[in-house]
């Protein structure tokens, strides 16, 4: 049993809503499944159709598609004509956080037609991508060639364009750091209409660095250079069970990829792959990965499992399974492996579709999953979308892999939600300071994981309902995200602004490193154009008014000037 402690909290009295909440499968199923399977299959023609033409025809259209984004920049009456922003519907972001900003008048531009991958450069090892394009479309290219994105996020819908303005984070990261991170080139439509291609050493480095986490407000990205490894047809995954207090399992998760004598850098001693799902205060399956060829993988006595079969027990159950077995090891296909996590949304899908991981509906309907996230939120109403964000949490946080043990213990404590995703991530040590950034000498204090050029990080996927609500009792969850938010700010952590924030202006700053950003903002001519980064993420309806009135206060503020170091 857990030695720590929850709060007694009070029964609360159901409602209306709870019983939409707890029949909503129904909708689900009737509506949402199919419209979803519609979709994917239509997007999945359109990724055929764009692969069939030449890599010259796409960067033709491309750039017709790029002077069309110019030409209608140029449109805007600043007068008269609201901030700009994306003619994407709110509803279609995969993020759970509202897009209420886009409630306000504004000055919409078309991107829709940026989702093709322009080219797959083996010399330079570099995929140039549109914003658009999403991770199953492509591996679905590059893992064939025995290629692959450094840092592939698992969910199939998430986009390039996504991943780099906000946040993104894959079991490679310990080893290549964030998606951003692993990008080589920007290419950005500015507010007055230039197109400039941004490197982090030619002489839009500034803006190179502040593109990360902005979340599209310093430019529309309109394509990037992404780095490429060679890869193998297989991962070789060892499924290692843990019991302990919640002390112990931090431990075992950071000893599963970090070497006690600090060299991290050593690929012979760090797995290629890394992530630990722990499913109660004192049990949790370590997993680590290593590519390996197909004549390994079949080799006799060799197990393949490939996972992504429709009918296939859902990944975080199937790793569940090594507290009863044991330690054991198999192997799966590559892209199969990259996207375990779509077919469940992690173990969203429980509570969507209560009954979707049983046999009977895997093998008659599994081949449906998973439902489109926005489709699910499209269909909410408001009402179920309060409710959600009051008892349902969906939350990162990334912390110092040496306090990863502290924050799991808070997050029980405070939300008490199982299972948890912990998957480490490289916070690299930068020339300039950008809106995220390593702990002030962290390379003097030589920490577990640490490396002279990065401090380890760890993401703490916090994704279900808590404890409390699960049990039907009170359970404040804007409290608890402000509570969780504060012990990120005092412990030099972070919070992905997809996730449902409760900071203030002022907070939001405390957690984030304003400089850069507010320089490029001032440099660009983002101030007046495009909303600022903490606005576009604030929580709750944006009327105009008061659109206008935070840009004019952005407008009329003297903004921090960086100096910026040689590159």
């Amino acid at each position: 049993m857990s030695d720590i402690e929850v709060p007694l909290r009070p029964k609360r009295k159901k409602g209306l809503v709870d019983f939409l909440v707890q029949f909503r499968w129904i909708i689900v199923i009737f509506v949402v499944l199919p419209i979803s399977f519609t979709f994917y299959f239509l997007i999945y023609l359109g990724d055929v159709r764009s692969e069939m033409k030449s890599y010259k025809r796409r960067q033709k259209e491309h750039d017709e598609n790029v002077k069309k984004v110019v030409k209608r920049l140029k449109q805007r009456n600043p007068a008269k004509d609201g901030l700009v922003c994306t003619a994407r519907k709110p509803w279609i972001a995969v993020g759970m956080r509202n897009v209420d900003y886009k409630r306000a008048r504004h000055f919409e531009v078309d991107l829709s037609a940026f989702r093709n991958i322009l080219e797959i450069d083996t010399e330079r090892m570099i995929a140039r991508c549109e914003p658009l394009v999403n991770m199953g479309q492509i591996s679905r290219v590059t893992v064939p060639m025995n290629l692959s994105l450094a840092v592939v996020a698992e969910l199939d819908d998430l986009t390039v364009g996504g991943l780099i303005n906000g946040y993104g984070i894959e079991g490679s990261s310990h080893k290549y750091g964030l998606f951003s991170d692993t990008v080589v080139a920007y290419e950005i439509v500015l507010a007055d209409g230039r197109v400039v291609r941004a490197t982090r050493d030619n002489e839009y480095s500034d803006l190179f660095h502040a593109i990360p986490w902005s979340q599209g407000t310093l430019g529309f990205l309109v394509s990037a250079e992404i780095r490429l490894i060679p890869v193998k047809e297989f991962m070789r995954l060892t499924y290692k069970p843990v019991v302990g207090n919640l002390k112990d399992l931090a431990q075992a998760y950071v000893d599963s990829f970090a070497p006690r004598d600090g060299d991290q850098d050593n690929d012979e001693k760090v797995p290629d792959f890394v992530e630990t799902m722990i499913y109660s205060p004192t049990e949790a399956v370590c997993m680590t990965g290593n590519y390996a060829s197909k004549e390994e993988a079949k080799r006799k006595g060799n197990k393949i499992n490939s996972v992504g079969w429709w009918f296939k027990p859902w990944f975080y159950q199937h790793a569940q399974t090594a507290l009863k077995r044991g330690e054991f090891v198999e192997y799966i296909p590559t892209r199969e492996y990259y996207h375990r996590h779509t077919r469940c949304l992690y173990w969203e899908g429980k509570l969507i579709l209560p009954f979707a991981d049983q046999w009977w509906f895997r093998f008659l309907f599994g081949w449906l999953m998973p439902p489109k996230v926005s489709l699910l939120k499209a269909t909410q109403g408001e009402v179920i979308r309060n409710y959600y964000h009051e008892m349902h949490v969906i939350q990162d946080m990334l912390v110092p892999l040496y306090k990863v043990g502290d924050a799991l213990e808070w997050a029980h404590r405070d939300m008490e939600v199982y299972p948890i995703w912990l998957c480490p991530h490289k916070l690299f040590k930068l020339p300039i300071k950008t809106m995220i950034n390593p702990e002030p000498g962290f390379e003097l204090h030589r920490r577990q994981g640490d490396t002279q050029n990065a401090q380890m990080y760890t993401d703490i996927g916090i994704y279900y309902a808590p404890g409390p609500v699960l049990r039907g009792e009170v359970f404040d969850g804007a409290e608890a995200v402000r509570r969780m938010e504060e012990w990120l700010i005092e412990n030099h952590g972070y919070q992905p602004q997809y996730t449902v924030t409760e900071l203030s202006e002022k907070n939001f700053w405390r957690m984030f490193d304003a400089g850069l950003y507010e320089h490029c903002r001032k440099k660009y001519g983002a101030v007046g154009t495009f909303m600022s980064v903490y606005y576009k993420s604030k929580k709750g309806r944006k009327t105009e008014k008061e659109v206008q009135e935070a840009e004019q206060a952005h407008l009329e503020t003297a903004h921090v000037e960086v100096d910026q170091p040689d590159y």
